[in-house]
């Protein structure tokens, strides 16, 4: 660490700020560069200069992670070739960590300089020590596909949930009905949806007869209902259950309505085509962590897919419990004397694609009866009264890294118990 080069660099649309010094504080420059690759090439020529007339060991840069912004320039340094002869590591760290560490620094300003100040103070303290290297452009394909189908997958949820309200408006008796009186176990299958869409109103139902309803919904669920009268039973009964509204209401109720479902119907057309195209992108990039992944019972290939685009390669991590806290996946203590407080927010300050591939990957496991996670999910869910799904899924989502770093630290497939 004494003989090593440490740079800071603060990052801007337009340009980058970047300040070198060494382990004895010693700023050797504090610079503005154009954020193009001439800016980027003028700057790496400075530092190759300071490298050799000093003999440094290695180069540890540090910029905030800024989205698509800090990408150009991390991938340019990271993958320089006259940078990589020089030992260079390239850090990309969340702004949350500098904002905490520039709080040790006293009556210190806000200006570019300083930020770029603080971040090679960063560096040079060894805060970086338990972060992980950027990892270049070789996952940046799969990545954008990944973290699009996680952008669109929040947008269906949400368009689901708001249509629910104008549902229940036009259908409550939809809604209330219990599990077992519903006519369709989802809501938002395509037989539903086709129901909502095709009839004007709750009358024009009830007065179907059961016959052609039965028809409708066979020809509507292209003939997968084992007792299609059953389900039809059902929806005339929850229309009958319904509040009535007048007929202006009903109209732009069921324009709204229409409106979801095209919109929800799009969404799921679109997350088809990433899931198409996260599939082949995914090939022959790190097969045997692919396959390591696929191995556990319920984590699919687009699943697969998604945490292996946020983890790049295992040894980034220097174990389950930093790779955990990558994820989110952690709980900080909050203990006072004598106790310490049982009710913990877990970390929401890392990366939530790769959160959201984990705590997705456990909920297949379950669906998927994967007993090494169902065991466990089910011990945490019994030992509370609150939050219980919620408690025990991330708990298990917790357990499933610990699971998938060893077995990609060791390179080997998932063996089921006997």
């Amino acid at each position: 660490m004494t003989n090593n080069l440490f740079i800071g660099v603060d990052i801007s649309l337009k340009s980058n700020q970047i300040c070198v010094m060494n382990f004895d504080q010693n700023i050797f420059f504090n610079l503005k560069f154009p954020n193009t690759p001439n800016g980027c090439e003028d700057a790496i020529n400075r530092i190759k200069i300071l490298y050799d007339t000093y003999g440094f060991e290695k180069i540890i840069v540090v910029c905030e992670a800024t989205g698509v912004y800090s990408f150009h320039f991390a991938n340019y340094f990271s993958s320089h070739e006259g940078l990589n002869n020089y030992n260079t590591e390239v850090y990309c760290i969340n702004a949350l960590d500098s904002e905490k560490y520039r709080k040790s620094f006293n009556d210190i300003e806000k200006t570019d300089p300083s930020d770029a100040e603080v971040l090679a103070d960063f560096a040079r303290v060894g805060r970086t020590r338990n972060l992980h290297p950027f990892k270049g452009s070789q996952f940046l394909a799969l990545q954008r596909l990944t973290r699009m189908r996680y952008h669109v997958s929040q947008n269906l949820a949400q368009e689901k949930v708001y249509v629910l309200n104008n549902i229940y408006l036009e259908f409550s008796g939809l809604i209330l009905a219990d599990k077992d009186a519903k006519p369709f176990s989802d809501m938002f299958s395509a037989t539903s949806c086709e129901v909502l869409d095709y009839f004007d109103s709750l009358d024009q139902i009830v007065n179907t007869s059961i016959e052609d309803l039965s028809d409708f919904i066979s020809k509507a669920g292209k003939n997968r209902f084992k007792n299609p009268s059953n389900n039809a039973t059902l929806l005339s009964k929850a229309a009958r259950n319904s509040y009535r509204l007048d007929k202006i209401s009903y109209d732009g109720i069921i324009v709204a309505i229409a409106s979801s479902i095209s919109i929800i119907k799009c969404l799921e057309s679109e997350i088809k085509t990433l899931d198409k195209a996260i599939l082949e992108t995914v090939k022959g990039l790190s097969p045997d962590a692919y396959s390591i992944l696929t191995s556990i019972r319920g984590i699919g290939q687009v699943y697969a897919a998604g945490i292996l685009a946020e983890i790049g390669s295992i040894n980034f991590f220097s174990n389950d419990g930093s790779l955990a806290k990558y994820a989110g996946l952690y709980w900080n203590r909050s203990q006072s004397g004598n106790t310490e407080k049982e009710d913990k927010k877990f970390s929401r300050h890392s990366n939530k694609y790769l959160r959201y591939y984990i705590v997705e990957a456990t909920e297949s496991c379950l669906k998927f009866g994967f007993f090494f996670i169902s065991v466990f999910y089910h011990k945490k869910y019994e030992e509370v009264t609150k939050h219980q799904h919620k408690r025990a899924l991330v708990l298990s989502a917790r357990k499933l890294i610990r699971l998938i770093d060893g077995l990609l630290r060791k390179n080997q497939l998932y063996q089921p118990i006997e």
